[in-house]
């Protein structure tokens, strides 16, 4: 490294020694998620301007004095590889679905379940909630929750019947937090960083992920608004699994696809961004009675395959 280089990196020190980024700036920038160079130097220069209220040629600016500052991410995959020894699982509560995923729901990743209503997917969300607050030796993180509720489905009831006989310890460690529109589904998950340390929060689960996007953005001509908006929710959300360690477990709608002639016409909601956005995604089905099937549909390092559950009052079991 140069000496001028050496000099860049001792100049921008705090945010507010970025180019066009002032006291009120950096506030907002720390709000919202960008508390350090590497967040800015990743960030798209439309995205950093829209965020804050920059221009976009001074979001530019920022950008790429935030690059200098900072080295640009080359390396090489050992170092990958002992960051991954960090990862933590989150036992579902039933052995064969935590055999199809690997373990159980991972951190730094984002698990996404589909499927038809009464399927299963919130009651996995619950049992979450509950076995996340668990040690690390009985399947949890010791951590809290953070789950951000679209559908109104929150009930702390249920986790109290899951919880066998702690109910009132495991409702401290979950805060929730009602979404009413889509961009307020963005906004909670943009500040979600102001209580992840404070509250120790593990996990971030999505009640659903698409619900306020249908309903908020209908027709072909509001799809691509719609769709830029929905990657940029879950790039957020991919930071925040990342910088702090975290799993991301979100629930998706379905709709059925008209041209399918033979097979299952079932199809998730959220196209292209969300299909390659999600870590692991499942689609979760109804068997007989209380039992459900889950699919492994795509993973990066699994192989496709199904394990089956129950759902009973006490919660995910095999």
């Amino acid at each position: 490294m140069t000496e001028q280089e050496k000099e860049k990196k001792k100049y921008y020190v705090e945010l507010e020694d970025l180019p066009g980024i002032g006291p009120a700036t950096a506030e907002k920038l720390r709000q919202t998620g960008y508390t350090d160079f590497s967040s800015i130097a990743a960030a798209a220069p439309h995205d950093l301007a829209e965020t804050v209220g920059l221009g976009v040629e001074s979001a530019k600016k920022a950008i790429e004095a935030a690059k200098e500052a900072i080295d640009v991410g080359y390396e090489t995959a050992d170092i990958v590889y002992e960051r991954r020894k960090t990862i933590g699982k989150i036992t579902t509560g039933s052995k064969n679905l935590d055999d199809l995923l690997g373990g159980g729901i991972e951190t730094q990743a984002i698990t996404e379940a589909y499927a038809k209503f009464s399927s299963g997917k919130s009651q996995l969300g619950f049992q979450l909630c509950v076995n996340v607050t668990k040690p690390v030796e009985e399947g949890g993180l010791n951590g809290g929750v953070l789950f951000i509720d679209t559908e109104n489905t929150f009930r702390p009831e249920r986790l109290i019947q899951m919880a066998n006989g702690n109910g009132e310890e495991i409702l401290k460690r979950v805060t929730i937090a009602r979404a009413e529109n889509s961009d307020h589904q963005m906004i909670l998950a943009e500040k979600a960083s102001e209580i992840i340390e404070e509250n120790n929060i593990r996990l971030i689960i999505v009640d659903s992920l698409t619900s306020h996007f249908r309903s908020d953005y209908i027709g072909r001509g509001a799809l691509g608004e719609r769709q830029q908006k929905l990657n940029k929710h879950l790039h957020v959300l991919q930071r925040l699994a990342e910088k702090y360690n975290l799993a991301i477990y979100l629930t998706n709608q379905v709709m059925d696809d008209p041209g399918m002639l033979f097979g299952d016409p079932t199809k998730p909601i959220g196209g292209h961004v969300l299909g390659h956005m999600s870590t692991y995604r499942l689609y979760l089905r109804k068997g007989k009675e209380t039992k459900r099937i889950a699919r492994l549909v795509d993973s990066p390092n699994l192989p496709e395959g199904e394990a089956v559950f129950k759902v009973t009052t006490e919660g995910i079991c095999d």
